[in-house]
């Protein structure tokens, strides 16, 4: 068999079974290109896309001034350690701290959970001096896959069989000052969240809940890390989630939409708080590539050049009317929120059959906490798919068998 060799959807599904480890729920479907919005499978059947790349397709699939930067720097440069400077990941650190209201200095991965770890331990460099290692984080938050961010993930299903979890986490609930207060003892040195969170069933936090955290924060010198994987990049319609409050953080990771769906991560800290990471302390071998690099610059500039912020806004009041609307006819759904492109909706029971109905229709979409719908579309969507979008949604919900 050769790499040209075009194989149906049958055959590429056997392959995988044969070949690839069974860690992932797939649908029967196998995908071989995307553009925008749309994508399609092995036989040409088209997809519209409302979850693409699992948030990583802010711009879409295979959106121009990515695939153009990618193009050019592959035939340039591909690789090289990070113990040479690179002018794509220079200018990206740049671009990425100038966007923050702290001068955040940048340390480059190749993921979420790596941008989490990274964290993690900066927080405890900067606690040592004090003995100081423990992490509060909240319930329904996810962190990653990885042992410090699974551990740090207070979701109990996510650690049955990898037990015993890390030490050096204390659980808090999402929301509540008052919980969040007690977990804090004399060897806690950060508080970790997700300002809204998305695995957890797209929750934002109510209102005063961060501005809170900042200042207990202050009050007790701890550090505020902001994981903000899922709402950084322009998600929400601004650069940053928590830009929408008056609060900074200390550290904020960043990952899936970073790089145009290239995959990349990175931790922006406060300089004093990032001095901590001296040679030797952490790295990450393919980290800020200039591949990686030149990817994440084209998705800033495509962006800011196309109003890519503002359109955020737009999309969210779009799917929110649309919702909203849906739920004075639908009894099934039991909430809707929406916060820039990250839409989610509350439904009364598990909405795994609704993914599958909308599947069937050409729509994708994706559950999470088993009766969250969650969307993450990209932030070049269409006033039409969004309504064609929504339709398919409706169709599947009002004549959903329960």
């Amino acid at each position: 068999m050769t790499t040209t060799e075009l194989l149906s959807s049958e055959q590429i599904i056997a392959l995988a079974k044969k070949h690839l480890t069974a860690n992932y729920t797939r649908y029967p479907v196998a995908l071989v290109r995307g553009s925008n919005s749309w994508v399609w499978d092995a036989e040409g059947n088209r997809y519209l896309d409302f979850f693409p790349g699992w948030g990583c397709g802010i711009l879409g699939h295979c959106p121009p001034r990515v695939v153009q930067a990618v193009q050019e720097q592959v035939a340039t440069l591909i690789h090289v350690p990070n113990t040479w400077y690179t002018e794509p990941q220079t200018l990206l650190g740049q671009a990425l701290g100038d966007r923050t209201d702290f001068g955040g200095l940048s340390f480059f991965c190749n993921s979420g959970t790596e941008a989490n770890e990274a964290a993690i331990k900066l927080a405890r460099l900067n606690g040592k001096s004090k003995n100081r290692y423990k992490i509060v984080t909240l319930t329904g938050s996810f962190h990653g896959r990885t042992m410090g961010s699974l551990t740090a993930t207070a979701q109990p299903k996510y650690h049955v069989g990898v037990e015993p979890m890390l030490p050096g986490f204390n659980y808090a609930h999402f929301g509540d000052l008052e919980s969040v207060a007690k977990a804090v003892d004399g060897e806690t040195c950060a508080i970790m969240l997700e300002p809204i969170q998305g695995e957890g069933g797209v929750n934002l936090a109510p209102p005063g809940f961060l501005e809170g955290l900042r200042e207990l924060c202050d009050k007790h010198g701890l550090l505020l890390i902001l994981d903000e994987v899922q709402t950084g990049m322009g998600r929400t319609g601004k650069w940053y989630a928590y830009q929408h409050w008056n609060i900074k953080p200390d550290i904020l990771t960043l990952a899936k939409a970073l790089a145009g769906g290239v995959a990349m991560g990175a931790l922006v800290a406060r300089p004093e708080v990032a001095e901590k990471l001296k040679p030797g302390t952490h790295a990450a071998t393919f980290g800020g590539n200039p591949l990686a690099a030149r990817a994440a610059l084209a998705t800033i500039e495509t962006i800011e050049q196309d109003g890519l912020l503002e359109r955020a806004v737009q999309i969210g009041a779009r799917f929110q009317t649309r919702f909203l609307g849906l739920k004075e006819k639908c009894p099934l759904i039991a909430g809707v929120r929406v916060k820039g492109a990250m839409i989610g909706v509350e439904l009364s029971v598990e909405g795994a059959a609704v993914v599958q109905g909308c599947l069937e229709k050409g729509l994708l979409i994706n559950c999470t906490h088993q009766t969250v719908l969650r969307l993450l579309p990209a932030l070049t969507l269409s006033d039409e798919q969004i309504e064609d979008g929504c339709d398919i949604i409706a169709d599947v919900l009002l004549n959903l068998k329960t």
